[in-house]
């Protein structure tokens, strides 16, 4: 088994083999996409950035989702405080993976959707 091999998720978690149905499955929650955005295009990083942006996110679900993109490897925590304990988050490299992604969302969602771009 190689290096690649180990950081892929496994076979026996997946519902299909269906590459878009497991990305889905990974990161096409309402909420995870946006974390991986914010930290890609805001340079946001800590726990009160990701509360602080525009959609509103609840905190539990914040620290469900930052809890499964980490377990997915697609984010890694390092701790910044250590009394009490706090982390920032920053994207893996395949997180960093995922940015065409997110910006063919923008660039489709600039064309499609009315009212989306800088205000």
């Amino acid at each position: 088994m190689t290096a690649a091999d180990n950081d892929k998720i496994k076979r026996d978690q997946m519902r299909s083999v269906c590459p878009i149905a497991n990305v889905l499955d990974l990161v096409g929650d309402k909420w995870s996409l946006l974390i991986v955005r914010d930290m890609l295009l805001f340079d946001r990083h800590r726990y009160g950035d990701f509360l602080a942006a525009d959609e509103g996110i609840t905190t539990n679900i914040l620290a469900d989702r930052l809890k499964r993109l980490e377990q997915y490897g697609i984010i890694e925590k390092t701790p910044y405080q250590h009394n009490p304990v706090r982390n920032e988050y920053h994207l893996t490299g395949k997180g960093r993976d995922l940015e065409p992604i997110i910006m063919e969302m923008v660039n489709w969602g600039l064309k499609h959707v009315s009212g989306t771009g800088p205000q």
